[in-house]
């Protein structure tokens, strides 16, 4: 080898990271002691003892098995070995031994070592035992019934042949007397439910023992309190639960599923409006009714409590299917109902009976149009109660409420170019624009907006009956709803059945945001707790809530509330305080929901104005 490799071979080299230790560290002896415990075996084992009803720590096995191997090699001194030196010839010996070999017969040798077996028990008795393992199978067969056919032959039906001409006029003739014959039949069925309902066979259980009991409160709260401890987890989510998930979903919200509300005798009807009482924050009435104009019926009104979704505080049947209603806001116990024949009532929740209060209809009003809108207004100059509606007949009425009787009056009269209506009503059919939707002003009483078959929204109000004050070109179909925001004064929302929801600036004809659901839309509401929140509901069993200041072209919680396909949602409102919503669908069914933390976010107040960026 080179010598100029620079390495050195007569000295050792040591690493420089070697740890230098003292002299007396060298020096030191350091004892370790070897024990049967295994360091790695956990020692924090407990187990419940049931009988002496306490957890006690469980014994660990500290064996550690270090080499394990398989072997064939068998102990010369065991039965087993002494078997197979005698097999093998190894050994001698007198035990006669069968060997086993792939089913064959059984060792006996196995047998002789036993003192106590059966063979060696019968070889001391000179007996000789038969093999148990022959067996002869034996059967024996029965006679067979016979089989045995039984026909028979009917006579013919007797048969005739006919045949006969006819023109128009005869087939014209027997068509109108199956449509008379069916006419008969609905005006008896008619009939028969109009008795059944004011004999009061649709009164409920609950109404029948509260008007009765002298005890009535005290067992409305007995079975509040039942209804309670039965659906407690679902109350403590509606007290306490806040979705921690909302955290690592950034803007985006969820809805939890809570109580459900459905009567027996609402089967085969639709939710077709939905309304929070003002003052008990927990009650709200349901009207019942049909969307299908082919099977228009009877209907009913129902009102549930949080506090109970087992079974409605009140029912109230009618013959006709409800179409709308609203609570009066300081008169809780009034309730208004418009119907699908053209009649309004007002039922009165503090009376035991179950016809209203009063019920009238416009004196020029047709009995085949319905009401579809109906709000309460404040207290005329002689504190009379005081409401609006609006029907297909294309009428706005203003309603009084003197002495239980309804006194009414045409507020505006719609038409199909626009304008105010002022012809004749024989020539007023031709020329009607049908109002679907009504809502007044939060702030201002006396202005209030109404949504068209038309798809248009007139702006109106109380004090000029002559004119419309705007005219908004705002859907291509008609419009389903339209309210004002709670906060906003110039601020409106409509929703279509062209699938779009828009919010307008009354003092601008084009909309400020249009959003397209793809979807049929049943309903949609502001939230009560922000200017910026609102919902909607389309058929097809989805909740979209929108929150225009965190997304502005999305819907920050898309949810499906529904568990059946074919059901389609037709209502929704928000509760006044609590952060629950009330969905109604087609089956008659009431689901309520609570809102995660990211979708009820109350905006910031901003300094500058809102500016739209049309």
């Amino acid at each position: 080898m080179d010598k100029g490799d620079g390495l050195d071979r007569g000295k050792k080299s040591k690493p420089s990271d070697q740890l230098k230790l003292t002299e007396a560290e060298l020096k030191e002896n350091i004892t370790k002691v070897l024990n049967t415990h295994n360091p790695h075996a956990p020692q924090n084992i407990v187990r419940f003892n049931y009988k002496e009803g306490v957890y006690q720590r469980v014994s660990v096995d500290h064996t550690a098995i270090l080499f394990e191997m398989e072997s064939n090699i068998v102990y010369q001194d065991s039965e087993e070995g002494r078997r197979l030196m005698l097999k093998q010839g190894l050994i001698k010996g007198d035990v006669a031994a069968t060997p086993v070999e792939d089913g064959g017969e059984v060792e006996e040798a196995e047998e002789e070592d036993r003192p106590d077996s059966v063979a060696s028990k019968a070889d001391k008795k000179g007996v000789k035992l038969g093999n148990f393992f022959h067996f002869t199978d034996r059967a024996t067969q029965t006679l067979n019934n016979p089989p045995r056919q039984i026909n028979c032959q009917t006579a013919p039906p007797p048969r005739s042949i006919f045949s006969a001409t006819a023109n128009q006029w005869q087939i014209y003739d027997a068509y109108c007397e199956e449509l008379q014959k069916q006419e008969k039949q609905k005006a008896t069925l008619l009939k028969k439910e109009t008795d059944k309902s004011k004999k009061g066979v649709l009164v409920t259980e609950t109404q029948v023992l509260f008007s009765i009991s002298p005890l009535a409160k005290e067992t409305k709260i007995l079975e509040r309190m039942v209804h309670q401890n039965t659906f407690d987890e679902i109350a403590q989510d509606f007290k306490y639960f806040e979705d921690p998930s909302d955290k690592f979903r950034g803007q985006e919200g969820t809805l939890l599923p809570l109580w459900t509300f459905q009567h027996e005798e609402t089967r085969g009807l639709s939710v077709t409006a939905l309304c929070w009482n003002s003052k008990y924050q927990d009650l709200f009435a349901v009207g019942m009714g049909s969307y299908d104009f082919c099977k228009q019926g009877r209907g009913m009104i129902v009102f549930y409590s949080l506090k109970n979704s087992s079974f409605p505080e009140y029912v109230f049947p009618t013959t006709s299917g409800v179409q709308c209603l609203d609570i009066h806001p300081q008169h809780f116990y009034l309730t208004v109902v418009g119907f699908y024949d053209g009649c309004v009532a007002v039922y009165n929740l503090k009376k035991k009976s179950l016809e209203p209060v009063c019920k009238g209809t416009p004196k020029t009003s047709l009995l085949t149009n319905p009401v579809w809108q109906v709000r309460w207004q404040n207290d005329d100059i002689d504190n009379n109660h005081n409401f609006f509606s609006v029907s297909a007949d294309s009428r706005v009425v203003s309603w009084t409420l003197i002495k239980h009787e309804l006194i009414s009056t045409e507020t505006i009269r719609l038409s199909v170019n626009g304008g105010l209506s002022n012809v004749p009503d024989d020539e007023q059919l031709v020329n009607i624009s049908g109002g679907t939707s009504l809502d007044f002003h939060k702030q201002t009483d006396h202005l209030f907006l109404v949504g068209t078959e038309q798809g248009k929204i007139h702006k109106c109000s109380i004090h000029y009956s002559s004119k419309f004050l705007k005219t908004y070109n705002a859907h291509n179909s008609a419009v389903y709803t339209v309210k004002w925001n709670h906060f906003h004064p110039r601020v409106f929302i409509s929703c279509s059945a062209d699938w779009t929801v828009k919010i307008w600036d009354d003092t601008i004809k084009v909309p400020v945001f249009t959003f397209d659901l793809m979807s049929a839309i049943g309903d949609v509401a502001w939230a009560p707790y922000s200017s910026t929140i609102f919902a909607a509901v389309t058929i097809d069993g989805i909740v979209r809530v929108f929150d225009l200041s965190i997304n502005k072209y999305e819907a920050i919680c898309q949810q499906l509330v529904v568990a059946k396909k074919k059901t389609k949602l037709t209502h929704i409102e928000f509760n006044p305080v609590h952060p629950v919503i009330i969905v109604g669908d087609d089956q008659g069914l009431v689901s309520s929901f609570k809102l995660s933390p990211n979708l009820r976010k109350t905006p910031k107040v901003r300094k500058s104005p809102w500016h739209y960026h049309v």
